[in-house]
């Protein structure tokens, strides 16, 4: 029997890859001798870069970059096995994990380890990039990234603006003269499942600051920046950036992406469906598992369990899904091609004792899901 298995990380736990490695135990303990096929996946978020370049044979570069505090950090980007693709995840330069809960503040994080990390890949002789926006920390609007590319943000006595969405209000001009020129010779492939519009009740500030640390003033605050560096653009460009979805992805960057770079947005999960070549690795499976740390009504808006199930369906493969939580909202799920949706979490339990646990608990879930549906096909 061969089965694909296809799981997304279990953040802040253990690696996609980590999590097919123990869903395949527990498959092995009930058919040692099926074919099973590990298929690390992502959405566009983080674990992107890890996926992509694990399932191309590539590898990945690492550097010294400004953090989203404005302190050095380590980061990396990934080249594919194809030897001229780059993929960038944003949460290795900007990134929400790097920022402690009491460290959080969207006013003053930045994007321009993402922007150094770009440039260093444009000096490596990168024209071609995937960039994963998703598990920022920021709402600078990308203006962070641009500055980092050579773009001045002058306030109204011809100085540069400092870091951070809190900066935004200050900009007065745009002067584009020594933005990095080999920005417009290269590709971009953006990586988002996110629509919001830049600003207002459903824009970057609202629906997402909060978990970036931002209070009720602050988001209110961030939201007019925002309006601001939005009116900003529009002046330089003629592009309107206000109500325009995907504008307000990743605190914005999704904005800064659409009016200065050359390249499309995609569903995350499509790209790494497509450069992972799961839908021709699902070809003669009897199964799919996939999972991720919480399942519910927002997996259906792009998330990996969506993605993988909707490709399997297409094969006529059911598929199991395991995750550390499940919430509310899964019926709509099932109707994507998910069979059924399993907690891995078989005993009274600590988030941390789960977390620790991960693995441990992914093959034994693995292991009963898989005998439960043996059993079903012996009844009928």
């Amino acid at each position: 029997m061969k089965i694909v298995i296809a799981p997304d990380s279990f953040k802040g736990s253990i690696s996609a890859w980590e999590a097919a490695v123990a869903i395949e135990r527990g498959i092995k303990k009930v058919l040692p001798e099926s074919d099973t096929v590990l298929v690390p996946v992502a959405d566009g978020g983080e674990g992107t870069m890890d996926s992509l370049v694990a399932a191309t044979g590539g590898h990945i570069i690492e550097h010294t970059v400004t953090g989203p505090l404005h302190t050095p950090i380590q980061a990396a980007y990934g080249i594919l096995g194809d030897r001229e693709t780059c993929v960038i995840e944003m949460a290795s330069a900007s990134g929400l994990y790097l920022v402690t809960t009491e460290q959080r503040n969207p006013l003053i994080t930045t994007t321009y380890g993402t922007g150094e990390l770009i440039k260093k890949a444009l000096d490596a002789g990168c024209r071609r990039f995937i960039l994963a926006i998703g598990g920022s920390t920021t709402n600078d609007g990308g203006s962070g990234m641009l500055q980092a590319l050579g773009m001045k943000l002058l306030n109204d006595m011809g100085a540069e603006i400092g870091f951070g969405g809190g900066e935004l209000r200050r900009v007065t001009a745009i002067d584009t003269e020594d933005f990095d020129s080999r920005i417009a010779q290269a590709e971009f492939l953006i990586a988002t499942d996110v629509q919001n519009p830049l600003i207002g009740p459903h824009g970057a500030s609202y629906v997402f600051g909060p978990q970036k640390g931002a209070t009720p003033e602050m988001v209110e605050m961030l939201d007019r920046h925002l309006a601001h560096w939005a009116d900003m653009i529009e002046s330089k460009t003629g592009i309107r950036l206000h109500e325009r979805p995907g504008a307000g992805a990743a605190g914005g960057i999704g904005g800064a992406f659409q009016a200065f770079f050359p390249g499309l947005t995609k569903r995350g999960i499509d790209i790494v469906i497509e450069y992972t070549k799961l839908k021709e690795k699902m070809k003669g499976a009897a199964l799919v598992f996939t999972g991720e740390g919480q399942i519910d009504f927002q997996t259906a808006l792009g998330k990996t369990p969506m993605g993988v199930a909707q490709e399997a369906r297409k094969l006529g493969i059911p598929v199991f899904a395991l995750a550390g939580s499940v919430g509310s909202g899964i019926d709509v799920l099932y109707k994507q091609g998910i069979h059924s949706i399993h907690s891995i979490i078989n005993a009274p339990m600590t988030l941390q004792a789960a977390m620790e646990r991960a693995a441990e608990l992914l093959t034994f879930t693995a292991e009963q899901v898989l005998r439960t549906y043996l059993a079903s096909r012996n009844y009928r």
